[in-house]
């Protein structure tokens, strides 16, 4: 089942098929998060997400995917508006909607990792990590440069 919400002339959809992937990736490929990032990497992200799409008419103006099991974890990723269209709110109601989706209610822990928009998650719950000595991670941040043993052209 998707959901919507109405604000304005703004809408957000967790409809997977309006969701702009040509759009996604030209956002993503050039961020600092996941610069480079092949587009059927990001097809399959969409595909095993629960994904938030900003709509202004037709043309999407933002996005933000939740990768979860529904019950006790959800980690939200790749969360954007496009420049044209910040400073409208649209940051903190596309929050509002993932916070109070109905599929994502009693869940135990959120994860998330930002480098500059700490004040925006605060606003919702968010924290730094109380035990970091706690957390581990495998990180690969050239995986998008050498995708099965083959080097990838970065822009």
């Amino acid at each position: 089942m998707h959901h919507s919400w109405s604000k304005s002339d703004f809408e957000i959809s967790t409809d997977p098929v309006r969701i702009d992937v040509d759009l996604v990736h030209e956002f993503l490929t050039n961020s600092y998060w996941a610069q480079g990032i092949p587009v059927e990497t990001v097809r399959r992200s969409i595909e095993n997400s629960i994904c938030f799409g900003i709509y202004h008419g037709r043309q999407q103006v933002g996005f933000a995917r939740i990768i979860t099991d529904q019950a006790t974890f959800a980690y939200l990723a790749d969360v954007f508006v496009l420049p044209s269209h910040r400073g409208r709110g649209l940051s903190r109601w596309l929050m509002e909607c993932i916070v109070g989706h109905p599929d994502l209610q009693g869940l135990r822990r959120w994860m998330l990792a930002t480098r500059d928009a700490h004040g925006l998650y605060a606003q919702f719950g968010f924290t730094a990590v109380k035990k970091p000595d706690r957390w581990m991670e495998l990180h690969r941040p050239d995986v998008y440069a050498n995708i099965d043993g083959h080097a990838v052209a970065k822009k």
